[in-house]
């Protein structure tokens, strides 16, 4: 099965998709996560494990318009102060969206890179698991979409 050309993503309250919905201009998609540099290997992970605020934005028929991105820190510095500031920073741009409401989105697979970091909905594949190796991967989240696309998904 092919991914599909607009994917759903289910609004869940207090979890991992809770900050997802529409506004004036048209869908959005925010969290607050962790991101790495692509590539990046090494012992040294909270250092490189960078917290950050995300806004996706997209227009009403699900293309992507843009992503504000932020970051707010390491782990090594302070995990819960960077976590804290990302929060605070989220929650600032969220209220500032015309119209504003949490639901249920479907949007476009979309790519952006920022400071050697990928974000967004990638879609992915693995030829040896045949029609099941297909999937959309929200990155640097770790959601995973995939067959029967009903919005659900896996981390």
């Amino acid at each position: 099965m092919s991914v599909p050309e607009v994917i759903p993503i289910r609004h869940e309250p207090d979890y991992r998709t809770s900050t997802i919905g529409r506004w004036q201009g048209g869908q959005f998609f925010a969290s607050v996560t962790a991101a790495f540099p692509e590539g990046w290997r090494g012992d040294d992970w909270q250092s490189q494990k960078r917290w950050c605020a995300v806004l996706h934005r997209f227009d009403g028929a699900s293309r992507h318009l843009d992503s504000r991105i932020q970051f707010t820190g390491t782990t090594a510095d302070d995990e819960k102060k960077a976590i804290d500031a990302a929060r605070l920073l989220l929650a600032q741009w969220l209220n500032a969206l015309p119209e504003q409401r949490y639901q249920d989105i479907a949007i476009a697979p979309f790519e952006v890179r920022f400071e050697g970091a990928l974000f967004g909905l990638v879609v992915e594949e693995d030829a040896s698991e045949g029609d099941n190796g297909v999937w959309a991967e929200f990155h640097p989240d770790g959601l995973g979409f995939n067959a029967p696309w009903d919005g659900c998904y896996d981390t």
